[in-house]
């Protein structure tokens, strides 16, 4: 077991004499030692989940250097021809904004419609352009660095994790139960599904009791209130600074509700602290870490004023996450093997600019070699749906494996959070559907168990943050700018971290056809949404597991236009006319990652020129081709990235564009295209 080193946590503690106690503490977290006795997953041994309230990516971090945000370079394409930054209610038409108002992160911020009706409407069956006339248009309000330091710090000394989504198309409650219990009762079982927080007692179980079962100890933290029981709402009070604003979902399990006191299931989570009479809510975590008695599962349910749901303050949530990081912060020996997670359970009604993976429906197209049962809602009490992945949510993993202000760009959910935990305790959640299983990750990539960064960042205090009164206040609306601008998102690159994606395409237009073939030989699923305003019932989605290919094809009228859009930047585009430039483009990668290769081949039969640019390098070259005959065409890759687009002298509408990254199993950069 790793020893900690006592002057260097003092020598840390004081890195700044400007700097208040908060500020010291993620200097502190950032700097101290990593257990490292397995160099594995195995040192770790307590996870923490801080699970906050109703905010998008975007919203909180688009504008943040190094993640997929406003400086996206291959957005989905609207019906109406423009990107997906334009979202438009046939009236007017709204860009992502600032508000223009001082001190943003302490304002109250609207509360949006974010129930399963109104977010499958805005999704529109993958179209994604209805987010105005479901939300309104404070809908595409985002912050910026200067308006919450504090979160933008963590990123820069932790991991962001900018792949992370919500796990279903709606509210609160039932993501949480994704996070809880792996899905939502999905097989109407159990009093499942549950699409409106309609908290009227469930009984499938839940993952907590698989860790009981198995030995595994959980608790959940968390205020009182007036009661955790039915007459006091299972924390949810009239007064938004105590209790746990309803968001223990466990207690909305019968299992929980019956439970006596002395049993585990009341004991770790029906019993919190006092705060309406005068009770610190930290104090049972300040206790267990003092000790050294915090469970190998830990999960954390703020009140509501700290929740960071509309139209509570961010400010003070971060005050709030601050307070709970300096807790496990202040025992070194217990933070040496902890992983802290901050995640959100759903978006509100906020905008996000990267459309969720999904599975084919009979509303959305396609096919999957996976099984997407139990991804599916055709009940007949609100409209027919997929039930996920839901929309791109804020994610920090805070530990000392995580350290160095990386990214991580897999495609995760609520799930994956029991996925880490399988991996480490072994226990098994069979609730985890098979297409999920498939298409998102474990977690496991955000962190690096054998090597450490260090990083001592400077943070802003976190004091003055804590609420000035104990009142509710009006709702502030954002409004849209008379001119608007797309938002710029910061300069430069962070580092990232290596991810298991390798998925080709071969695509051929063949007699008015078009022709694709995905070959997937990474260690990970990939979802691929092909989205077109000239395909017949396009958006389409494919699936395509681990290891597995599937083919595709759609007929083509005399123009064509199509984009695919997977994992991490993975991006293809194919337009041009039926009838002109015969020209297949191949793309080949070695596993060094340093370049590209294209086969460029004309089958028609006269002869061609092809101009291939290279967006990184900003270098271009032309190449003629007879009829018949192929070239093999290399491009260097910037830190393993590619963005490369063929197009024709004498073809204006012939476009191949070919743009992604190269997985090597090393650890590269951020694409950097996104801040451009």
């Amino acid at each position: 077991m790793t020893e900690i080193n006592r002057r260097r946590l003092l020598q840390v503690a004081g890195a700044s004499a400007a700097a208040t106690v908060f500020s010291d503490t993620v200097a502190r977290a950032a700097a101290l030692p990593a257990s490292r006795r397995h160099g594995s997953i195995q040192d770790v041994e307590h996870i923490v989940v801080l699970t906050q309230e109703n905010r998008s990516f975007d919203t909180y971090f688009g504008a943040l250097r190094g993640v997929r945000g406003f400086g996206d370079p291959h957005p989905a394409m609207l019906s109406s021809g423009k990107d997906v930054w334009h979202q438009s209610d046939a009236t007017r038409e709204v860009l992502p904004f600032h508000p223009d108002v001082p001190d943003l992160g302490s304002r109250f911020v609207v509360d949006l419609d974010h129930s399963w009706g109104a977010t499958h409407e805005a999704f529109g069956n993958g179209r994604y352009d209805q987010w105005l006339k479901t939300k309104t248009p404070a809908t595409m309000a985002h912050f910026r660095r200067d308006d919450i330091p504090w979160y933008y710090g963590l990123a820069d000394s932790f991991t962001i994790c900018d792949a992370y989504y919500s796990s279903l198309l709606g509210p609160t409650d039932p993501n949480r139960y994704y996070m809880w219990t792996g899905w939502d009762g999905n097989d109407g079982t159990g009093g499942g599904p549950d699409l409106w927080n309609g908290e009227v007692g469930y009984s499938w179980t839940t993952y907590p009791e698989r860790l009981q079962q198995a030995g595994i100890s959980w608790k959940v933290y968390q205020d009182s209130g007036v009661g955790l029981d039915q007459a006091g709402f299972w924390g949810w009070t009239s007064d938004p600074y105590i209790g746990n604003y309803g968001d223990n979902s466990l207690l909305y399990f019968k299992q929980y509700q019956n439970a006596a006191p002395g049993t585990p299931l009341f004991d770790r989570a029906r019993v919190g602290t006092d705060a309406r009479h005068g009770d610190d809510f930290f104090r049972i975590l300040r206790e267990d870490v003092r000790s050294g008695n915090l469970p190998q599962i830990s999960y954390i349910a703020a009140p509501e004023a700290y929740s960071e749901h509309g139209n509570w303050p961010v400010n003070y949530g971060i005050w709030y996450a601050a307070k709970v990081l300096e807790i496990l912060t202040s025992n070194p020996e217990v933070w040496s093997k902890t992983a802290f997670i901050i995640n959100y359970d759903e978006n509100d009604g906020f905008f996000d600019h990267l459309v969720p993976p999904h599975p084919n429906t009979p509303q959305i197209p396609g096919a999957s070699t996976v099984s997407t049962e139990d991804e599916y809602y055709a009940g007949a009490d609100d409209v027919p749906g997929h039930f996920g992945l839901g929309v791109r949510v804020p994610m920090l993993v805070l530990s000392p494996w995580s350290t160095g202000g990386w990214v991580c760009s897999e495609t995760f959910d609520h799930t994956s959070i029991i996925r880490f935990m399988e991996r480490r305790f072994g226990v098994h959640e069979p609730n985890i559907s098979t297409w999920r299983r498939s298409v998102c990750g474990d977690l496991t990539s955000a962190f690096d168990f054998g090597h450490r960064r260090m990083a001592l960042p400077t943070l802003p205090a976190t004091g003055d943050l804590a609420p000035p009164d104990r009142l509710r206040h009006d709702d502030y609306v954002p409004v849209p700018p008379a001119r608007q601008r797309m938002p710029k998102q910061e300069s430069g690159v962070r580092p990232s971290r290596p991810l298991g994606y390798r998925l080709d395409v071969a695509a051929r237009v063949r007699q008015a056809t078009l022709g694709v073939e995905f070959s997937n030989t990474g260690r990970l699923g990939a979802h691929v949404q092909v989205r077109s305003t000239s395909l017949a019932g396009a958006p389409y989605s494919y699936t395509i597991g681990a290891g597995d290919s599937l083919e595709a094809s759609w007929p083509l009228g005399e123009s064509y236009d199509v984009s695919l859009h997977g994992p991490n930047g993975f991006f293809r585009r194919y337009a041009g006319t039926t009838s002109t430039t015969p020209v297949d483009v191949d793309l080949r990668s070695g596993r060094s990652g340093d370049r590209v290769h294209l086969d460029v081949t004309n089958t028609g039969g006269g002869t061609v020129r092809v101009q291939v640019a290279d967006a990184y390098s900003k270098r271009s070259t032309t190449v003629e081709l007879r009829a018949g005959r192929s070239r093999a065409i290399s491009v260097d890759t910037t830190g393993g990235w590619y963005d490369v687009t063929l197009t024709s002298g004498g073809d204006a509408a012939w476009v191949r564009q070919l743009a992604g990254r190269v997985e090597t199993g090393r650890a590269g950069i951020s694409d950097p295209q996104l801040a451009h």
